[in-house]
């Protein structure tokens, strides 16, 4: 009679080098151990004060940052537990646009103090069950130290923002915290809980300094007008997502042409319909033209010769956005818009 030493199940499934833990010692604690390599790892980048990091990704791209929302995308965390934590920061980050760091270390702390109480001997569930009644206790010690419910105010808003960005722009974080309060302020809804942050936006221009920065009631293009007229002040504003062109076909074509009559008469019927399209967009008040996509120099020159100003967004993004600010509908089609369709800048 020989024996036989039992194999474990599904051992083909697992790739070389896998390990199997099971019980309080092995997979807990490892869990642990795991979420406080993850918490070590951006601690030392915490703060104002916070060192930055070398980080080379999976496509061998470069990163020297302090930003731990940064570090966190871009290292690849290949553990369950520590994958946790990485969603739990990501949640942070998508939820409120800070203290995803904090939310790291918090948890590396609390494991870390919850490993010392299982060593000890006490059971996983006693331990959630004590952390589940601290989070009660802290959540109503909180409704006390808050500063202000006032997000209406400047001050309260700019004192709340300081914190943030002083960890991101240390030193200069009175100046910003201002501007970005006063932005903050301009497009607040009457319930601060429904504002949308895409109503403030950031535009880098070349050749000026973080001291010049302000607050621009309204929308900045890095580009000028497409046409001759720079300027309009209050006038109706119309916005199209389609190129300011004749209409071409996708299939090229062949055209005999047997006198220099029909050549010259060529191209008069596509000018015909420009200038009349043109005409109609002028008469009905519209003094500027929002393009999303290219703009012929024929339809550049009736612009300009019924003094209508053009402005070239090929962004989608960037032309809802104007669009919103304007209150205007996005055409698809060229022509004369309805009132409703149209809409007004100061």
């Amino acid at each position: 009679m020989s024996l036989k030493v039992p194999k474990a199940n599904n051992l083909q499934l697992f790739k070389e080098g896998y390990k199997h833990l099971q019980g309080l010692e092995d997979a807990v604690l490892r869990n642990i151990q795991a979420v406080n390599e993850l918490s070590d790892l951006v601690r030392t980048s915490f703060g104002p004060n916070g060192r930055n990091k070398l980080i080379i990704n999976h496509l061998g791209r470069l990163f020297v940052t302090s930003d731990a929302a940064t570090i966190i995308r871009e290292v690849e965390v290949v553990h369950p537990a520590a994958k946790l934590l990485v969603m739990a920061s990501q949640a942070q980050e998508s939820e409120m646009g800070d203290a995803t760091n904090m939310v790291i270390i918090l948890a590396g702390e609390l494991l870390k103090k919850s490993e010392n109480l299982l060593v000890m001997g006490l059971h996983p569930s006693e331990v959630i069950k004590g952390y589940q009644l601290a989070c009660i206790k802290a959540l109503a010690e909180l409704e006390s130290e808050f500063l202000s419910h006032h997000l209406q105010l400047f001050e309260s808003l700019s004192t709340a923002l300081k914190p943030a960005i002083a960890s991101k722009q240390y030193g200069c974080e009175d100046m910003l915290s201002s501007l970005v309060a006063e932005a903050a302020l301009a497009v607040m809804p009457k319930n601060p809980k429904n504002f949308n942050v895409d109503n403030v936006r950031v535009v880098k221009i070349m050749g000026g300094s973080l001291a010049g920065s302000k607050v621009v009631q309204g929308m900045v293009f890095g580009r000028e007008p497409e046409g001759i007229i720079k300027k309009v002040s209050n006038a109706k504003v119309v916005v199209f997502t389609s190129a300011l062109d004749v209409a071409q076909t996708e299939t090229k074509g062949t055209v005999l042409l047997k006198s220099a009559e029909e050549m010259l008469n060529f191209t008069h019927g596509e000018e015909k319909h420009l200038e009349k399209i043109f005409k109609e967009i002028a008469d009905s008040g519209v003094k500027v033209i929002i393009a999303g996509s290219s703009i012929g120099e024929l339809a550049l020159h009736y612009l300009n010769r019924f003094n209508i100003a053009v402005l070239k967004v090929l962004s989608k993004f960037e032309l809802r956005r104007v669009a919103r600010v304007v209150n205007a509908t996005p055409l698809a089609r060229m022509g004369a818009p309805t009132p409703e369709e149209a809409g007004y800048v100061d």
